[in-house]
């Protein structure tokens, strides 16, 4: 199993860089960064918990800037968007920035995606929310063509352009993983249809829907999907439970806050990467 650590990037809180050597020198495989362009003033979409959101929803530093800063730090970290927002996002540029990452951190890069839950965020950015699932697939399919192909075209319902020519390519190949996030009932045929990993929060039955997935996979005549769980639990006992799941990586949250109270919160989690032989 792999271990990584996932943060908001804010203007107030540890450096994504710094945080990057941090995390690398403790033995972590991986860092990623979430997405919000910004949220609504009236923030009339209830966050998913109930509960008040929290600031750094709408102090979030771009995560393409934040990875881009993460990997220049590191030799071996690498880095992904956790998630990032795709239906708040034109495909062509956001391919460039995928590939552009990939290339300057020599192959680091894991493209976690996602369609949000903030109905007003996504409206604001034009996107009918209630299209937003088939949004999404046709602008990860469009993206994986410029990826892919040297003049790479694209016709669907939401995405339409013609031959292109667009580089750098990705140094992964056939292009970075891409960990298809969400918990929704339908989440698991969008990551057999376009997705490499599939990228939840903590659920209940989780071992079961892995156990669907896994079986859906080999009945389409794919090899075992990875599975990076957003959010586990920092404890060795959650650690054992979710390998024997079928979980592939862990993410462990930490707060947006300064160098200090991060660097002590990651030096508390690092023996979970030793105790694992990581």
């Amino acid at each position: 199993m792999h271990f990584g650590l996932v943060m908001f990037p804010t203007d107030y809180a540890i450096a994504p860089d710094a945080l990057a050597r941090v995390a690398e020198e403790r033995g972590f495989e991986s860092l990623f960064f979430p997405e919000h362009t910004h949220i609504p003033a009236s923030r009339e979409s209830p966050w998913p918990s109930g509960d008040e959101l929290p600031r750094e929803y709408w102090h979030t530093i771009d995560p393409f800037v934040a990875v881009t800063a993460a990997a220049a730090a590191t030799e071996r970290l690498r880095v992904g968007t956790g998630v990032c927002l795709v239906v708040e996002r034109d495909p062509i540029t956001t391919a460039k920035s995928v590939a552009s990452v990939d290339h300057v951190s020599g192959g680091r890069f894991l493209f976690g995606v996602g369609a949000g839950w903030n109905l007003e965020e996504m409206a604001n950015h034009g996107t009918d929310p209630s299209r937003r699932f088939g949004l999404m697939r046709e602008r990860v399919e469009a993206m994986k063509a410029i990826w892919t192909e040297d003049e790479p075209s694209y016709h669907g319902e939401h995405v339409s352009f013609d031959r292109i020519w667009s580089w750098p390519k990705p140094v992964q190949r056939p292009h970075p993983p891409v960990l298809v996030g969400g918990t929704g009932a339908k989440v698991l045929d969008r990551v057999l249809a376009y997705g490499d990993e599939w990228f939840p929060n903590r659920q209940d039955d989780l071992a079961g829907r892995i156990a669907e997935l896994q079986r859906r996979a080999r009945e389409a005549g794919r090899e075992q999907i990875g599975v990076t769980l957003f959010g586990a639990e920092p404890e060795r006992e959650a650690v054992e439970r979710y390998a024997a799941a079928g979980v592939t990586r862990c993410l462990f949250r930490l707060p947006s806050e300064a160098a200090d109270e991060v660097t002590q919160r990651v030096d508390r989690l690092a023996p979970l990467v030793t105790a694992a032989g990581n």
